[in-house]
């Protein structure tokens, strides 16, 4: 008779939390909002612009447009001038605002929708990222059954929070569990799932002694295994830590254009008060001086170049993490770009990591390589090991008929 403390029965897993749609977690992002506010402010001003409507009917959807898609990045290049530093939010504010001045309100609310949308686009990828973030995470079990002892004799189990297991406890882990943390396993013999943490696409046998991980899956076998780290030190929290801090860098060609600038605004800044200040100096007219100096800072100013720069890469990272792989660095993700040869080991790369049979060999006379594969499958219908699967599939595929095993 099994053990209370030890048997096979399968985790029953309480019933997942709904989840939210992709546009319920867009509107989630007030960066998202705002932008999404302003387009569609200027997608209605603007035919009515361009076809000669009274200027009260498309006067305040530009004023919208302004507003919705304006304060933000108008306020932060604020902040930013309060540290002495000219940002190229408050750069383009002040493009926008002397496009109005000068009646340009199309072109005005234009470049407004454009940074807009882009700092949404950012915003965007940031979330990605944050939410590939949380699916490592989310690999480890957010409870583990710790086992309570009497001196050396098991005597209960105890539902805990992960966070409340210290190193030295021993938790039981059933079949179709996930481990909770890293350590060894002390009681019990099974196959463990590690793909998410080592690749490998086979589970690994595992018997006391032997070093298993969190967030790795429990196949076959119900295991006691002893904690050895904190949840902290565990190695998928540790991958986490890196892909975090892969998303706070910044690659070279940031960094440059950010040292930029800084000198690049400024320089902007001065260009546009000389092509204003200096022809009003020597009697020029004033609109059409105010119109020249507008329209260069509006072409001048280096939006496009700044934001191009870091939600691309952002997406980047966030798509290989939620594809199974991490980025150490937006350095490396950047350098990726200019790699000509890679190198890549076996296991869960280049192939599938779903094994198959490639041939059946039949020792001696007593049936035939059907009636041989027939048997085999028989006996590893139950099973859920990979081999089993594979035996089982080509089976099926010949159309061979799988009696029960007893």
């Amino acid at each position: 008779m099994a053990s209370p403390l030890l048997d096979d029965r399968p985790a029953v897993r309480p019933a997942a939390a709904p989840v939210p749609s992709r546009r319920t977690r867009l509107l989630a992002l007030p960066e998202v909002r705002w932008a999404g506010l302003s387009a569609v402010a200027f997608l209605l001003a603007f035919p009515l612009d361009v076809a000669g409507a009274p200027g009260w009917t498309w006067g305040p959807l530009y004023a919208v447009c302004y507003v919705a898609g304006g304060w933000e990045p108008g306020w932060a290049g604020l902040m930013a001038l309060r540290e002495r530093s000219l940002d190229v939010d408050l750069l383009m504010i002040v493009a926008a605002a002397g496009a109005a001045a000068i009646g340009q309100f199309l072109d005005g609310g234009l470049l407004v929708v454009i940074f807009a949308v882009s700092g949404a686009l950012e915003a965007l990828a940031t979330r990605r990222t944050a939410d590939s973030v949380r699916g490592l995470l989310d690999l480890a079990p957010a409870t583990a059954v710790r086992v309570a002892f009497a001196g050396e004799e098991a005597v209960g189990e105890v539902v805990v929070a992960v966070g409340e297991l210290r190193v030295g406890d021993v938790v039981l882990v059933r079949p179709g569990e996930r481990l909770p943390a890293d350590g060894a396993v002390v009681h019990g013999a099974g196959e463990v799932d590690q793909a998410t943490i080592t690749g490998e696409p086979l589970p690994v046998r595992k018997a006391p002694g032997d070093e298993v991980f969190a967030g790795t899956l429990n196949g076959t076998g119900a295991l006691r295994v002893r904690v050895d780290k904190d949840a902290a030190d565990s190695v998928i929290a540790r991958i986490v830590g890196m892909v975090e801090e892969a998303s706070g860098t910044k690659a070279p060609t940031q960094l440059f254009i950010e040292k930029v600038e800084q000198r690049y605004s400024v320089g902007v800044v001065v260009a546009t008060l000389a092509l204003f200040l200096v022809p009003l100096a020597v009697g020029a007219d004033f609109t059409s001086t105010l119109l020249r100096a507008m329209t260069f800072m509006i072409v001048a100013s280096p939006c496009a170049v700044v934001l191009a720069t870091m939600p691309p890469l952002l997406s980047a990272i966030a798509n290989a993490g939620r594809h199974g792989v991490l980025v150490k660095s937006a350095v490396v993700m950047e350098r990726l770009g200019g790699v000509t040869r890679v190198a890549l080991d076996k296991t869960g790369t280049l192939t599938e990591g779903a094994p198959r049979v490639a041939e059946v060999r039949v020792l001696g006379a007593v049936c035939g390589e059907d009636g041989v594969l027939a048997a085999a499958a028989a006996a590893e219908y139950p099973s859920e090991h990979p081999v089993a699967r594979a035996v089982v599939a080509l089976a099926e595929e010949r159309g061979l008929r799988i009696d029960p095993a007893e």
